[in-house]
């Protein structure tokens, strides 16, 4: 790549993130969602479904690519994995599994029973992997958006800008990424509650991600485990997922207020 050509996509590197980041996502769905509708019909399983989690991080490591050449990637894949962070932030990383099981043994008592942790092994287009579902969840809606999403969009748009305004554009710009998904996967009656629990979930990863020192890591872990506990075929309108969307969206309401919009972090802002 030339010098100016590299200058150019550096110049619009934000914009070059999103536009390959819907690519390579889309690229995936959209012939889903056709299918699903029947506009299509073609020997392209649903189980794809799960490789469109990859787009956020195809996109950052080529752009950074781009940008930053190979000290640049090298950087993106190191806050990839940084895992050296206080104990105390592995157990928020963790916390949609701790919260999950205090709503279990409230349920046992009010209920008389336990809640089928059988079923959170059931997610969609794929058979029963019992617990391995959560590795899944991690390795590709965790780790395959976070990378792109915080790791790479996030410190970028809070440059210049309050943690709080880089968080709302990055929400609008992660809405529009579902879209496809409302026609093969997603009900539109969801979408209210939808806008809202991304909105609260991307504020609590801008508060996570910043608190942390930039561990994308941190960020996908907790991605993988609230997708755990809500994302499983009888979860989805189930007690557990409404209990622990609501958790998150009044923390995200706690972050604003505690936190300030200024960093929502007392750690301040990661900014590239």
């Amino acid at each position: 790549m030339t010098v100016d050509a590299s200058n150019r996509v550096k110049s619009r590197s934000l914009y070059v993130f999103f536009a390959l980041a819907y690519v390579v996502s889309w690229a995936i769905e959209i012939p889903l969602a056709l299918k699903a509708q029947g506009v299509i019909d073609v020997p392209f399983p649903f189980t794809l479904h799960y490789l469109a989690g990859y787009g956020p991080m195809l996109a950052a490591v080529v752009v950074t690519w781009l940008t930053g050449g190979r000290d640049g990637v090298r950087d993106l894949f190191r806050r990839m994995f940084r895992w050296r962070v206080r104990p105390g932030w592995w157990l928020v990383a963790f916390a949609p599994l701790l919260l999950y099981a205090l709503l279990a043994v409230a349920l046992r008592l009010i209920q008389g029973q336990w809640p089928d942790l059988a079923a959170l092994g059931q997610i969609d287009f794929l058979p029963n992997l019992g617990a391995g579902a959560l590795f899944v969840w991690f390795l590709t809606f965790g780790l395959g958006e976070e990378a792109g999403w915080r790791g790479f969009a996030l410190p970028r748009l809070q440059k210049g800008r309050s943690a709080l305004a880089a968080t709302v554009i990055l929400w609008v710009f992660w809405v529009l990424w579902h879209l496809p998904l409302f026609f093969y996967l997603y009900d539109v009656t969801v979408i209210v509650g939808l806008l809202l629990g991304l909105l609260a979930g991307a504020i609590t990863f801008t508060w996570l991600y910043n608190s942390t020192g930039g561990s994308i890591l941190m960020t996908a872990v907790w991605h993988g485990a609230f997708n755990f506990v809500t994302g499983c075929i009888s979860c989805k309108a189930g007690v557990a997922a409404a209990v622990l969307s609501t958790c998150v969206m009044v923390w995200a309401v706690v972050v604003v207020v505690w936190f300030k919009p200024a960093a929502l972090s007392h750690a301040g802002k990661q900014v590239w």
